[in-house]
């Protein structure tokens, strides 16, 4: 064992501790009282309810980590993505080829591994509580297609970065964050029509009250929108959700099918005007942007890692490998997300107080509370979540204290 095995081992534990600790905080602040903000989201037994899935999904969730962490410190005691990478060069030599059937392997890998514990969650969990609507079939082509889809592009951005080290060596960091940002902006602009196609089945909001209603909001604030589309997610779900996509003459409004069935028509507009929100305020530029700083802290990191053959060897090879020291340093992104994805998660939060600022000075803000409440209830929400658990873990506020500060704001805007 040498050094960075250890620092390997010592790290995937001290990320599995972190998460076991904010598991445990969140299970024992579940008795802590309901804010009385959001006391009427549900009644009593809905709220025995609430607690029973919040407890399911945390006992789960606490059995995958602790077995994702077993597997992993399994195949680093072992040497077994050294003896592997070993097979693939005797099969392929040392390039791209041999590269392109490590990557599979762990993909495809991953995905059975992980096959358990989703089948569980969807067909058991989700299926007691009421929210399932996914059949075995489509789970299983939707297991193979993100398998599929994870592997060509895993396979696509290794052979990337690997061209870009053998070019400009110690440049990587800056040339690998150009390449990634390029791509990162044409899945930005093309995901909806490249890769939710490939899922689900999108189609424009057809001309009726709905469609009014969110052309003439958007009006009134002078955003021009016509690319309205409804996504079929209650093939899987009944939970709902909307979202924004896009930029410039690509941007695109994407409503759940399931959304029409749990809110009224100016609650639905409500929360696409927190959508419009978002793009009046650039914040998905401002993400993408900030998404790009981070791949260049973790490139330049990675370039620390490839400048050691140690952590090759830690992985079981005889020598320097760079799949080997990318694997390396993949093991080492959730002990590193512990440290950043706090600090992205506070702007990701304060974004999305601002986007709702901006629904209430619309006009919309108790539609947009109702209708945050509503969904809420729907999706089984935690009203109570851990304040450590909301500061690592939570991209937007918890409920209670989103809607504290949407309340604030229609008083403001009231006076």
């Amino acid at each position: 064992m040498n050094a960075a095995l250890l620092l390997l081992v010592c790290l995937l534990a001290l990320d599995l501790a972190k998460s076991s600790l904010l598991s445990w905080l969140n299970a024992r602040y579940m008795t802590h009282p309901v804010p009385s903000v959001v006391a009427d989201v549900y009644d009593a037994g809905e709220y025995a309810r609430q607690q029973a899935y919040e407890k399911t999904n945390s006992r789960v969730g606490r059995i995958s980590r602790l077995f994702d962490f077993c597997v992993a410190l399994a195949l680093l005691l072992t040497g077994a993505f050294g003896w592997y990478w070993g097979k693939c060069v005797g099969w392929l030599g040392s390039g791209y080829a041999a590269m392109s059937c490590f990557v599979a392997t762990l993909c495809v890998a991953t995905s059975l591994l992980d096959a358990p514990f989703s089948y569980y969650s969807t067909f058991v969990i989700e299926e007691r509580f009421g929210f399932n609507r996914s059949t075995r079939r489509r789970f299983v082509a939707d297991a193979v297609k993100s398998t599929a889809l994870s592997m060509v592009l895993t396979i696509g951005l290794t052979d990337l970065l690997y061209c870009i080290y053998s070019c400009v060596g110690s440049g990587l960091w800056l040339w690998g964050t150009v390449a990634c940002a390029a791509v990162m902006t044409f899945f930005t602009l093309f995901y909806s029509n490249l890769i939710v196609p490939l899922f689900n089945k999108q189609t424009p909001l057809p001309a009726g009250e709905l469609r009014t209603a969110i052309e003439a909001a958007a009006a009134s604030v002078n955003f021009n929108i016509s690319n309205i589309y409804v996504i079929d997610g209650s093939k899987r779900s009944t939970k709902a959700n909307a979202y924004f996509t896009g930029f410039g003459a690509k941007k695109r409004i994407v409503l759940y099918d399931t959304l029409a069935d749990q809110l009224a028509t100016r609650q639905i507009v409500a929360t696409l005007m927190h959508e419009v929100g978002h793009y009046r305020h650039h914040d998905i530029v401002k993400s993408l942007a900030a998404s790009i700083a981070q791949v260049a802290v973790y490139l330049y990191l990675f370039s620390l890692v490839l400048s050691s053959p140690a952590f090759s060897v830690a992985l079981g090879y005889d020598g320097w490998s760079f799949i080997l020291s990318l694997v390396a340093f993949g093991l080492l992104i959730s002990p590193l997300d512990a440290v950043l994805s706090p600090v992205f998660n506070s702007y990701s939060r304060r974004c999305e107080r601002t986007a709702d600022a901006f629904a209430v000075r619309a006009g919309y803000g108790p539609d947009l509370v109702a209708g945050l409440k509503k969904l809420s209830a729907q999706s089984l929400s935690n009203l109570t979540p851990h304040p450590w658990v909301v500061w690592f873990e939570y991209s937007h506020p918890a409920l209670a204290q989103r809607i504290t500060a949407i309340n604030s704001e229609i008083n403001k805007t009231n006076k």
